[in-house]
C-alpha cells in the first residue's frame, strides 16, 4: 500500500471523521472503498481491436490476446477487497482500539 495525502474541504472532512467513528472505522480505510467504487463505476471499456494506431510499445502485436481478453474485475472482487481491507485494519487497532497515527 502507498502513502498519499488528500485535501478536504472542512464540511467533507467533518463528515467523514464522523462516519469513520460512527462505523468504528478509520477514515483512511472510507476513502480506499470510495474511490474503489468510484473508479469501478467509472471504468473505461477495453478495446475491441488493437494495433489501429500508435501505441508507442513494440509487443502489442505479441500481447493482442492479453490485452483484449484479460478478464476484468467483477464486482465481487472488489467487495472481497474491500473486506480485505476492514479486516487487515481491524487487525492492526486490535478490538476495541482506535486507530493509531498523527491527530491533529
Amino acid at each position: 500500500m502507498k502513502r498519499t495525502t488528500i485535501f478536504l474541504e472542512e464540511p467533507l472532512e467533518r463528515d467523514l471523521k464522523a462516519r469513520a467513528e460512527r462505523e468504528g472505522r478509520p477514515m483512511a480505510a472510507l476513502v480506499r472503498e470510495a474511490l474503489r467504487e468510484y473508479m469501478a463505476a467509472e471504468a473505461v471499456p477495453r478495446p475491441r481491436f488493437v494495433g489501429a494506431g500508435r501505441s508507442g510499445h513494440r509487443d502489442t502485436a505479441e500481447r493482442h490476446e492479453a490485452l483484449l481478453f484479460q478478464p476484468e474485475p467483477a464486482a465481487t472482487e472488489i467487495e472481497t477487497e474491500a473486506a480485505t481491507e476492514a479486516a487487515r485494519e481491524a487487525g492492526r487497532t486490535g478490538a476495541g482500539e482506535r486507530p493509531r497515527g498523527r491527530r491533529r
